[in-house]
């Protein structure tokens, strides 16, 4: 699962930060990836009629946490590189929630797709 790739390489950042930043916003990261952990578990395993909604908190969560590494790097609290991998990994898992919930919105499209491929 992408979402706890993310999350581990979080909490190998984590020990590096000075210990004021590391128990304040370091922590708060910490909890938006749990709940962006537990987000996504719920939403994998929802009814088709709420996968939707809970793939759009899943979205809203990532963006919060984007917010917050943004800081962190701003703050000069996390290196460039440290920064950089984990944005990468974070933008991973927005396309990855992105085409799910396309997928989702649009289940006729995927398969007009591939009979297209077919046809040619």
């Amino acid at each position: 699962m992408r979402t706890k790739e993310t999350y581990l390489v979080w909490i190998n950042i984590i020990p590096h930060m000075a210990k004021s930043s590391r128990h304040t916003i370091g922590t708060r990261i910490e909890n938006k990836f749990l709940n962006l952990l537990e987000l996504t578990y719920i939403a994998y395993f929802s009814s088709k009629d709420d996968k939707i909604k809970n793939i759009d908190r899943c979205i809203f969560a990532l963006d919060i946490l984007k917010f917050l590494v943004t800081v962190t790097w701003e703050g000069k609290l996390i290196a460039v590189s440290q920064c950089q991998t984990i944005a990468e990994r974070l933008e991973g898992l927005g396309r990855m929630f992105g085409g799910w919930k396309k997928s989702l919105e649009n289940p006729e499209k995927k398969n007009r797709d591939l009979d297209d491929r077919g046809k040619k």
